[in-house]
């Protein structure tokens, strides 16, 4: 069964191909009786509204699950979580703290013989699904072919940047990030890694920037905020990018900290565009995990497996 944890689960064509059901103006209801389970271990605002309206506009049913009816790790383990769900859901999506919550679900699934997707709508490590809509973002504002075009991150080499940068270098964008020492980007291979926001924007065709603080780092935002500074995407920042570069972020954003109201809200900004791709991504995320592919992959209208 395919499941989708991070952006390198799925190859280059299929990632184009997740792209191309996206865009498409009359999806088939490839989900006509069937559930899909939204577990959240943290807070969701674009995730479960974004999920839950492709569920339906798919023909399915989203049944939203908070922390506390479920008790992941505590009253159920996320194995028998996972099992349970699948009894009833074509598709278990989860916002997890631990990447191995994610993980332990596909693999309960799996080992039941279920025909069970699991999908990971943000964990500590990774936020896939905010990358297809970077992506699909970029493409409405570049084209369908993103060779050439260099994406510079500035802030935390968090789990939306890890994302980000997978899913950029399989579109064929470079990926150049800028992050405070001690806050790098790890694990990920064939990016501009370095610390001065200033030569990572220069001449980039998006700025992307996300909080310096997320869900669980409370604790920590003070001294993050102490180790962000010059950290900050201004006016003065974007005018060092391409002059038709754009602005990227995946929300909520913190105005004047990671980014100021005047970027934020400037004609550059394709920030609400982007969150209104978490819907439009989802969608297409959806139909292919169900088998549907494009007329024009293989002659014919498609259907699901």
């Amino acid at each position: 069964m395919t499941h989708f944890l991070e952006v390198d689960d799925v190859t280059p064509d299929d990632l184009a191909t997740i792209l191309a059901l996206a865009e498409r103006s009359d999806p088939p209801p490839v989900l006509a009786g069937r559930g899909v389970a939204l577990v959240f271990e943290k807070p969701s605002n674009r995730s479960r509204s974004s999920t839950e309206l492709a569920v339906v506009q798919l023909g399915g049913h989203p049944v939203s699950i908070a922390a506390d009816e479920i008790g992941l790790g505590v009253r159920e383990t996320a194995e028998d979580v996972a099992r349970t769900l699948g009894c009833y859901h074509r598709v278990i999506c989860a916002r997890t703290f631990a990447q191995s919550t994610l993980a332990a679900m596909a693999g309960a699934v799996d080992g039941a013989g279920m025909d069970v997707s699991v999908v990971n709508l943000l964990s500590d490590e990774g936020h896939p699904c905010q990358a297809l809509a970077d992506v699909l973002t970029l493409r409405q504002a570049f084209g369908p072919d993103l060779s050439g075009r260099t994406i510079a991150y500035v802030g935390d080499g968090n789990n939306v940047a890890r994302s980000l940068a997978l899913a950029a270098s399989m579109a064929g964008a470079d990926f150049r990030i800028a992050t405070p020492p001690g806050y790098e980007l790890a694990g990920v291979e064939g990016i501009v890694a370095g610390h001065d926001p200033a030569a990572a924007v220069d001449g980039a065709d998006a700025v992307y920037t996300d909080a310096w603080a997320s869900m669980g780092q409370e604790a920590e935002a003070a001294a993050r905020r102490r180790a962000f500074a010059g950290f900050t995407v201004d006016e003065a920042l974007m005018a060092r990018a391409g002059p038709d570069a754009i602005f990227l972020h995946c929300l909520p954003a913190h105005r004047g900290e990671e980014v100021t109201d005047a970027v934020l809200e400037s004609p550059a900004s394709r920030v609400w565009p982007q969150a209104a791709n978490r819907l439009t991504a989802m969608r297409g995320l959806l139909q292919w995990l169900l088998g549907e592919r494009p007329p024009d992959s293989r002659g014919s209208s498609g259907g699901a497996r």
